[in-house]
Order: C-alpha cells, then structure tokens, then sequence
C-alpha cells in the first residue's frame, strides 16, 4: 500500500505543522516525551484540551454538528501523525474518544445538548465503570446493581481498575437492573456524576508506584433514569458499540513510528565504555526493523478502517485486531527501549518524569537531579505500564475469540 497526500493534504499539513509551532510549548513537548503511561498528567492534557478546543480541533472524529472538524480520513491521519511527530500530549480519551461518541450514536437529544459541549470544553472529564472484582474480560457477568425508584435507579456495587477516577467527575457505568436467562440483557449504560453521595474513591498503585487506577465504590447511590443511554436494560448493545471505538476507533502508528524513531537514537547514542552501540548490533537492529514492518502493516490498515469511519461505518471487529496489533507491538518496543537504555532503566526517579498520575510513596532526592541521559528516564516506568496494555479494553485473548467468530466464521 502506497500513500500519496494530494496537494491539499500537504497544505494541511503545513497548517498543522504552523499550529504546533505555536502553540504547543517547549515545555508541553518537554513533559509529553517524559510521560511514563499512555496517560498524559491530568493538568497537562487538560491545559492542551483548552487550546486544541480554541482552534476547534480537540474531536477530529465527532461529526461537524456536535463540534467535530469534518475533516477527511488523510487529514485525520496527517493531524494524528503530526501530533505525534511534535511531542504533542494526548486527551484523555474516556470522554472525547469514547463517552462522546456512544452519545452521538445513542443518546438522546437532550443528552447530546448537555453532554457533548461539557466533553469538548474538559468542563465534564470522565471516568470507565465497567471492569468489577468478578467481571474483567467476562464483562457480562457483572453484579452492580441500579433497583428501580420512580424517577432514579439506586445503584450498589464495586468497580474496580477505574482509570482517573480520582480527578474525574463523571463516570459511564454498567450496572445490571434485571437478572435474565441471557447474561448479556437486563444490563443498562448508565451516566453517573461522581459528586452524587454514596460514591467512594480508594487508589490502586500501578508497578510503576502510579496511582491512576482506582476502587470505586457506590452505596446507594441515587441517578435519575434520564441519564441512562438507550434503553434501560440494552446497555449491552450500547457498550459493545462503545467498545469498537475503545480498541480501534483511533490510529496508532504515528506514535508507534515515533517510538521507534526514539530507540533508533536511543541504538545510535554515545558507545559504552567498550566502544560498542547497539546501532552496530545486527541482532538488535533486525528485531527493531522487524517491528518496524509490523508497524508500517498496522499503519495500512488503520488508514482503510478510518476511511470507512468517514464513510460512516463502524471499526466492527477489526477493533479486536487493531487492540491486539497495537498493545503488543507497543509492549515489544518497551523491551528494546529498556534493553537500549542498559543500567540506566534501573534508577526510579519519576521527579524527573511526567507520570500519568501522582507517585504517593516516593520522595525525590533533594537535589533534584537525575541519573544517566534523558532519554531513559522513562523506559523502566514505560516498561511495567504497558505490561496492562494486553489486558485492558477485554484481554487479547478474548480480542482472539472475538476474531475467531466474526471475521474467520470459528
């Protein structure tokens, strides 16, 4: 597959390239190459929300009358690469990437009045109840419950590995309102404002001693039926929607290619004590091109998928494609970085790094220096983060079963 921009794809570009140069500062590209998750620090990807949402450009995806851009597949594509390209930090993608779009798709008119404005502005910044101490991939057999009350459901139940719950104020939740023969029914897409009382955040530590996940508990908690999506009782459908755009309704390559652009300078940087760089260690290299042609493979077909999405269409089921792709070539890359970085990779110190979230038990050192070249102050972190990436979003193994049944007919 051969990409060719036309002419009005590169004056694009160029745009994109001027809004950069203007806007996105020395220090956001900075704290943007220091980050240790695939989340940007709350304050940082809101600060950059509010300037892409000046410009119009904070949700390329959304359709024009809701506050999207119009733009066709190639300048999405251009406009990801170029974010990329320029150290950009990435949005939060729970509200625009995810919340946004299943209100577009099934929230009444009401909702997408209220909702979709406060998702552009970072007014409302939201959280994922789905995953429970009994129900991770096997989401169906989730338990919370929402009993009927007139005009509210009174929700009770424990969600657990809930990204940003401790700075978000909104949440979408799944929350089962009957019990039915067929797991998957009797389940409603509920959105729930996480001030409303009986609501309680505990954090969760990543390895990487992070706190952006986290317990959250809810004890009565009363949320009015008007702020269920879809019917109550056919969340599920609503939820299997949500999750096309979740595991492959974005692009990433751009980041990807830039990663590796990283770890070729990372191969080419100053010879050990021996004289030796792993740019001239022929093993090294031909894994690091070997993932190279994987990413240039993911690259083609995420470019035909956002083409059916300006087309209209859904992901479907290669977002099970894309979510396996794209994890676990992200989880190889952060094997070469920490084998590239040596010794370095063994030096905690996220005071020098821009991490997801705060580091509650970790105290920097007082001179606030850091140990070895800038460029491993991230690996070790990056490396036990992305150990999640084959399990979040429904592990790889049941993106496998789903690619067995619906596009291989298993």
């Amino acid at each position: 597959m051969q990409v060719r921009w036309s002419r009005e794809d590169l004056a694009f570009r160029d745009e994109v390239r001027a809004f950069l140069d203007a806007e996105l500062s020395t220090a956001m590209r900075r704290d943007a190459r220091r980050m240790t998750s695939v989340y940007a620090p709350h304050e940082l990807s809101m600060a950059w929300q509010a300037i892409l949402h000046r410009r119009g450009w904070a949700a390329p995806a959304w359709p024009v009358e809701h506050g999207g851009c119009g733009w066709s597949a190639a300048q999405r594509y251009i406009f990801a690469s170029e974010l990329a390209t320029a150290d950009a930090p990435p949005l939060s993608p729970m509200g625009i990437g995810m919340c946004g779009p299943v209100l577009i798709g099934h929230g009444t008119q009401a909702q997408k009045a209220d909702f979709l404005p406060k998702i552009l502005t970072g007014e409302h910044f939201w959280c994922q109840g789905y995953s429970e101490p009994a129900s991770g991939s096997d989401l169906a057999s989730l338990q919370m419950s929402a009993r009927d009350d007139g005009d509210h459901l009174i929700c009770n139940g424990h969600k657990l590995w809930t990204t940003h719950a401790n700075v978000a104020n909104w949440i979408f939740c799944l929350v089962r309102t009957s019990h039915e023969a067929i797991r998957q029914q009797g389940i409603t897409f509920l959105l729930i404002d996480m001030r409303t009382p009986g609501i309680e955040v505990r954090p969760i530590l990543m390895l990487s001693g992070e706190h952006i996940q986290n317990d959250v508990f809810f004890t009565d908690v009363a949320v009015p039926k008007a702020n269920a999506v879809g019917r109550i009782g056919e969340g599920w459908t609503v939820a299997k929607y949500l999750m096309e755009f979740e595991r492959g309704g974005g692009v990433a390559a751009p980041s990807l290619k830039a990663r590796l652009g990283r770890i070729r300078a990372m191969a080419a940087a100053e010879p050990d004590d021996a004289g030796r760089r792993l740019v001239d260690d022929r093993g090294f290299m031909a894994r690091l091109s070997a993932l190279s042609i994987e990413v240039d493979a993911l690259e083609a077909v995420e470019l035909q998928i956002l083409a059916g999405l300006g087309q209209g269409d859904a992901p479907g089921a290669k977002s099970s494609m894309m979510k396996t792709v794209g994890t676990e070539i992200s989880q190889r890359l952060t094997e070469l970085a920490l084998e590239a970085c040596g010794a370095y990779g063994q030096a905690y110190q996220p005071h020098a790094t821009a991490p997801g979230g705060p580091t509650p038990n970790y105290r920097p050192p007082c001179d606030q220096g850091f140990v070895g070249p800038e460029h491993s102050l991230t690996v070790a972190a990056k490396y036990l983060n992305d150990r999640a990436g084959s399990i979040y979003a429904g592990t790889n193994e049941i993106q496998r079963n789903i690619i067995a049944k619906a596009v291989l007919g298993l």
